[in-house]
C-alpha cells in the first residue's frame, strides 16, 4: 500500500455520502443549509446561489457559490464534507458550458442569468 492510498483510506471515515450524493453540476442553483454556532446555540442558514466553481476531490473537494445581496455580490467557498453543512437542495438547474462561470461576476441584470437546462419541463 502506498501512501496515497494509504491517506484516502484514513480519510475515508470523513467523507460524509449524505452530502456528496447530491448530484448537481456547475450553472445550478443551491439551497445550501448550513450550520452557524453562536456560543451555546446552533442555528440554521439557508445559503441560496449558482454554483460557479467546484474543486479538489474527497474530502478536499470545495464548491463556490455567488448570491446576489442589495446588488453587490456575495461568493462563499464551503467545503462540501464539513460537519457544518445540513444539507443541499437543488433549486434550479442551470444550464451551463463552462467548468467555471467566473465571468457572471461582471455580468449585472438579466444577463445575469443561466438558461434552464430543461427549458420545456417544470420541476424536474
Amino acid at each position: 500500500m502506498n501512501a496515497v492510498e494509504t491517506i484516502e483510506s484514513v480519510v475515508a471515515g470523513q467523507l460524509r455520502p449524505e452530502v456528496a450524493d447530491v448530484n448537481f453540476s456547475i450553472g445550478d442553483t443551491l439551497n445550501i443549509h448550513y450550520r452557524i454556532i453562536e456560543g451555546e446555540k446552533q442555528r440554521i442558514q439557508v445559503f441560496q446561489g449558482v454554483l460557479i466553481a467546484a474543486r479538489g476531490r474527497g474530502v478536499n473537494r470545495m464548491i463556490t457559490v455567488r448570491r446576489i445581496v442589495a446588488n453587490e455580490g456575495v461568493e462563499r467557498i464551503f467545503p462540501l464534507h464539513s460537519p457544518r453543512i445540513a444539507k443541499i437542495e437543488i433549486v434550479r438547474r442551470g444550464d451551463a458550458r463552462r467548468a467555471k462561470l467566473y465571468y457572471l461576476r461582471q455580468r449585472v441584470g438579466k444577463s445575469r442569468r443561466l438558461r434552464d437546462q430543461r427549458r420545456g419541463l417544470k420541476n424536474v
